[in-house]
């Protein structure tokens, strides 16, 4: 296949698998999803931290060489930092939708469910394009990293989708309109990996900084994102239970490196 069918291929697998999963995770009774919601985030966040620190930034170092390195450490701040804005905007746009909640409570609680569930579409919209970008940057490196990086995206995907899925039941939508707005927003992946393919093959150069901002953009996910919500609860077993399968996602991602590289 050329590098741009590898592109369409896995990216839209990618958001088509996401997403029926997510759909078949919230038909198990809401005490299983409870209990294992926690262990697939644990999960992700290995497999994030592994393509990031195992796959990507190596990549990028080694292409650009010593004397380069100091461009991808430059670049990586820059994809933090991205990331943190573009957080700061969800949230910002997430809490003046929810400015009027003390005032008219009653009156304003069906808009805002109804309001949610777009935002949350927007928002995967755009998230999924990104995961696109930072897709057909690993493939335009090599098939390998590629194969690594969606598997990555998919594994932090399931359980991100879980909880938008729920958002979107809750705004009033059935369970079939749900799903076919979750299929049609994983398939936004497709469309920035297209665009990023054309992009970057034209600006070789810059695929290098391209795998920083996609490690970044891990790192933020993994670190600023899910960690946090693994330390809400903390007893010895749980926090046992979290290491485990964190080592076992970065365990995932280096087995994997090893046999496809």
């Amino acid at each position: 296949m050329t590098t741009l069918a590898w592109i369409v291929v896995f990216t839209a697998a990618s958001g088509i698998a996401s997403a029926m999963l997510a759909g078949v995770f919230l038909l198990l009774p809401e005490s299983t999803r409870a209990k294992a919601l926690p262990h697939l985030v644990s999960f992700a966040t290995g497999a994030l931290l592994g393509a990031a620190l195992l796959a990507l930034l190596p990549e990028a170092m080694e292409t650009v060489g010593p004397a380069g390195a100091r461009g991808i450490g430059a670049a990586l701040i820059a994809g933090l930092g991205l990331f943190f804005v573009i957080e700061k905007m969800v949230l910002w746009r997430h809490a003046h939708s929810h400015e009027h909640d003390e005032s008219d409570h009653a009156a304003h609680a069906h808009s805002r469910d109804k309001a949610s569930g777009v935002l949350v579409l927007i928002g995967d919209s755009i998230h999924n394009a990104l995961d696109g970008v930072l897709v057909a940057a690993a493939f335009l490196t090599n098939v390998q990293l590629g194969i690594l990086t969606v598997l990555a995206v998919a594994a932090h995907e399931v359980p991100h989708r879980v909880g938008d899925f729920a958002i979107l039941l809750h705004s009033g939508m059935s369970r079939g309109r749900a799903l076919a707005l979750n299929l049609a927003t994983g398939l936004t992946s497709v469309l920035g990996g297209v665009i990023a393919y054309f992009g970057l093959r034209t600006a070789m150069g810059a695929l290098p900084y391209a795998l920083a901002v996609a490690a970044a953009g891990f790192l933020y996910i993994a670190v600023a994102g899910l960690i946090p919500a693994l330390h809400r609860r903390a007893d010895p077993r749980t926090s046992l239970a979290q290491v485990l399968l964190i080592g076992l996602g970065i365990g995932v991602i280096a087995w994997a490196e090893s046999r496809l590289g």
